[in-house]
């Protein structure tokens, strides 16, 4: 082998792989690297590791430190185990220590769930590993719900799920939830990260049961699990969590199972992904009609067979299928979760034709006006200041205006359900009624039987509360629904969007420059592209990768700093603000920007004006190679 031309750091870092890693299938993929002297792919593949970001680890699933492979699950479960038995060293008996691991229907989720669970099976833990695909939403609310039975005094702690959402197929992930059912966050991700890296050999006793040999077929076995069939410590918790589940968000169900039902038919699609099982049981127990099934996206597919890109966020392109479905069938209300249904997308057909494609921020409001009325309907005489929606600091501030016009309490966070779920479970401990939370790409929270987002209950809230309007005869569509709810709290403008950054480098120099735009520092205002003489006053801007915010006295701000990641929000003095942040699980820079009014068309027009002067001034998309989407 002559690497001759390949810089010695590659070399050394591409050995590493090869003394850890066990499979040969990716022992291959680096020799090969190593022998086309492909310094670019070796670089990528091996240079920095893959992290814990907004939803865990996730990555192309490919050889190397930086992508999702088997070694990596191995070494990040070990990292997580070590972690575990520090938090439970008071405790003898392993076995009353539990962990979740559930696993969506990608290529490699099955193998890559096996392989955790072998790592905390080896260490004496108890592991509740589901047999079958299922859908996010089921790991972090078996860990709740474990907690809450406790039988003989067990203490589950953690749970996994295998998934990568909506990411393109090449892609997985390892989303990770501590024992209160939230997703892990700072500071716990860092010690477990501190520990992996002190455990990146593969433990003998995880290695003896390793299938090293495999092809790469979704169906092969990688690990050895045979020792535990009959085992106490291996548990099927796909039917009893299943059970529990359904019958928790029976509470959400406000009529009781005894729905008022319009004639209007409602088409589903999963996107390709785990949905339908769990959306068909849920509407079955609220009592809802059947709805109309995408049949070509209806089943697990981890090709994604009819899609460019898995999100049903992503718009008409990904509901293409579904609108022509509902053409077909007379629906005019598509439902669409995204592959692992933990997000709820919506589309309407209006009265003339068209489809109306609800934004994050307006399935939020349908939602939390249902969810608020419904709770009002049935606890007339409570204190409402003791019951509180969350939203993220990028949504829209809809939710803030209901908060003060209705009496509940109403908090921001930072963007991630991991922060949502986080402060959701400081609420209810503090003796807070959680009602609702979102945030604006898609992802809902109704109730607090579990604390992560749920695309499958916010289906059925959704239905219910649509066939609820249709019939009601207050409004033909929900979007008239939306205008009487802005009428109500005043009506906000909000455009959300992204660009492709060519790699995270373009992205952080783009930030940077936003940061030293004028006079070697902040902007202070923004130009009209409409108007050369028209400017837009900034009164105040947070940037929390630098903790910094000009509207405190102390100039720190009151969310939490986020040095890895980038996030500034600008607050006008019109009311507007805008917020550039990058994705945390995609090479994006992520844009938002609202606009507040009593007046409809002032709103409108304020936001079609901001949104183009933004962008252009702070981004300059085509100097910095920043790429929009096209649909």
């Amino acid at each position: 082998m002559n690497n001759n031309e390949i810089p010695s750091s590659l070399v050394e870092l591409a050995e590493q792989w090869l003394e850890y890693d066990p499979y040969e299938r990716t022992r291959k993929e680096i020799k090969d690297l190593l022998d086309n002297k492909d310094s670019k792919l070796l670089d990528k593949y091996l240079s920095k590791r893959i992290e814990f970001g907004t939803a865990g680890l996730r990555s192309l699933m490919a050889a190397g430190f930086a992508n999702m492979n088997e070694l990596i699950i191995i070494q990040t479960s070990q990292g997580l185990c070590k972690y575990i038995e520090q938090q439970t060293q008071d405790v003898n008996d392993k076995s009353k220590i539990s962990i979740v691991i559930g696993y969506d229907g990608r290529h490699h989720s099955k193998q890559f769930a096996h392989l955790a669970a072998a790592v905390f099976l080896t260490k004496g833990f108890t592991v509740y590993l589901y047999r079958t695909i299922v859908c996010t939403p089921l790991v972090p609310f078996a860990v709740t719900n474990l907690n809450k039975k406790k039988v003989n005094g067990e203490r589950c702690i953690a749970g996994i799920m295998v998934t990568a959402s909506h990411n393109p197929k090449q892609d997985n992930g390892y989303k990770l939830y501590w024992e209160n059912g939230s997703q892990i966050i700072s500071p716990i991700d860092e010690y477990i990260s501190n520990l992996i890296m002190q455990n990146l050999k593969v433990w003998d006793d995880v290695r003896k049961i390793l299938n090293v040999n495999v092809s790469g077929a979704d169906d092969e076995d990688v690990v050895d699990l045979s020792n535990w069939k009959d085992s106490p410590l291996l548990k099927d918790p796909t039917k009893s969590q299943e059970d529990d589940y359904m019958e928790a968000i029976r509470e959400y169900n406000y009529s009781n199972g005894k729905p008022l039902l319009s004639d209007e038919k409602i088409t589903y699609t999963a996107m390709h992904g785990v949905g339908l099982p769990f959306v068909t049981r849920a509407f079955e127990l609220y009592g809802l009609p059947k709805f109309v099934p995408v049949e070509e996206q209806i089943y697990p597919d981890p090709e994604f067979t009819t899609v460019k890109y898995p999100n049903p966020e992503e718009g008409k392109g990904a509901l293409k299928l579904a609108m022509e479905k509902s053409e077909k069938e007379g629906a005019i209300l598509i439902l669409a979760n995204d592959p692992d249904a933990d997000r709820l997308a919506v589309a309407e057909r209006q009265v003339d034709g068209t489809w109306r494609i609800y934004n994050g921020n307006e399935i939020a409001m349908l939602l939390a006006d249902w969810v608020w009325t419904q709770y009002k309907k049935q606890h007339q005489n409570e204190d409402y200041s003791k019951c509180v929606m969350i939203a993220s600091t990028v949504s829209s501030k809809i939710l803030r205006a209901m908060a003060q016009h209705e009496g509940f309490k109403f908090d921001e966070t930072l963007t991630g359900f991991k922060w949502i779920g986080n402060r959701g479970d400081q609420y209810i401990k503090e003796g807070y009624n959680f009602l609702f939370a979102y945030e604006v790409e898609i992802g809902f929270l109704v109730g607090d039987c579990s604390l992560d987002k749920d695309g499958v209950r916010a289906a059925a809230v959704f239905a219910e509360m649509a066939h609820h309007h249709y019939k009601s005869g207050v409004v033909t569509r929900l979007s008239d629904q939306i205008e009487n709810i802005y009428k109500k709290y005043g009506f906000f403008a909000m455009k959300t969007r992204y660009f492709f950054t060519p790699n995270t480098d373009v992205l952080h120099k783009v930030m940077d420059q936003v940061r030293h735009i004028e006079n070697g520092g902040y902007p202070t205002y923004i130009p009209s592209i409409k108007d050369s003489s028209k400017h837009f006053k900034i009164a105040s801007l947070r940037d929390l990768t630098k903790n910094y915010d000009t509207s405190t006295k102390d100039h720190l701000p009151v969310l939490p700093a986020t040095p890895s990641a980038e996030m500034i929000t600008f607050t006008f003095e019109n009311g507007a603000t805008a917020t550039l942040r990058n994705s945390g699980t995609e090479p994006k820079l992520k844009w938002y920007v609202e606009t507040h009014d009593k007046d409809k068309q002032v709103a409108w027009d304020l936001l079609e004006e901001m949104t183009p002067s933004i962008l252009e001034y702070l981004l300059k998309p085509t100097e910095n190679g920043l790429v929009a989407p096209t649909d």
